[in-house]
């Protein structure tokens, strides 16, 4: 299912699930990660930490999207292999971008993943995580760890998907997260696809900057 065939009430859902898990780095920077974790450790320490941190800082619970980015770029970047996510959504194209043009993809992605969900954490207040047991091998490289977000209303399918990095931090890095049976890259992929058939690379690039620019325009009209 993609983000085309949603309904209102559960897109909402599936764009606050996405805000969630991909702030939930947003309290990374300040652990004493142990290299050693397992992927379902690492997954419920960053989660509970994320739920602490959010609830303290009411810069964060407003939608500041300058603290926001911010703490994107210190504590959380470390911990997502946003390469392989940038390349993973854009396809085919991403094997035929310059260095520059990769790049560019990447900082218009990140800024728009920011921008996008950055409002939807302002409703984060009473939700718990659960992590599910973990169906791996303990050789496993990557893996899938599978969350329930919950509060009021139905629980929130937030799943990741986590590969062993040795350099990383926690000895983890996410690459993609499924909200609700939709997975964030995929569904991306979809979109940028159509960008890049009609209009190429950089006809991407300049959609991805002409988005942005549009929801920072949004978001200060908002003030």
């Amino acid at each position: 299912m993609t983000c085309f065939s949603l309904t209102r009430r559960h897109l909402g859902r599936v764009v606050f699930g996405w805000a969630l898990g991909l702030s939930t780095s947003l309290a990374m920077g300040s652990a004493a990660w142990a290299a050693d974790d397992t992927a379902d450790m690492f997954v419920k320490r960053l989660s509970t930490e994320l739920l602490d941190t959010v609830r303290a800082d009411k810069s964060i619970l407003t939608g500041d999207i300058n603290k926001i980015s911010v703490l994107v770029d210190q504590r959380v970047m470390p911990h997502l292999n946003f390469q392989r996510m940038t390349a993973s959504a854009v396809g085919p194209g991403w094997r035929q971008a310059t260095p520059e043009q990769q790049k560019r993809l990447q900082e218009e992605f990140k800024a728009l993943l920011v921008r996008t969900y950055a409002g939807a954490v302002t409703q984060v207040s009473d939700q718990s995580i659960v992590v599910k047991p973990l169906r791996a091998a303990a050789d496993d490289k990557e893996v899938i760890v599978r969350t329930e977000v919950r509060g009021k209303g139905d629980p929130i399918q937030l799943d990741y998907r986590v590969e062993k990095a040795p350099d990383a931090p926690a000895g983890w890095r996410i690459y993609n997260l499924n909200v609700m049976g939709v997975w964030l890259v995929d569904n991306y992929r979809t979109q940028f696809a159509q960008e890049i058939n009609a209009k190429g690379v950089d006809g991407l690039i300049a959609s991805l900057a002409e988005r942005n620019k549009a929801n920072s325009v949004r978001k200060a009209d908002a003030k």
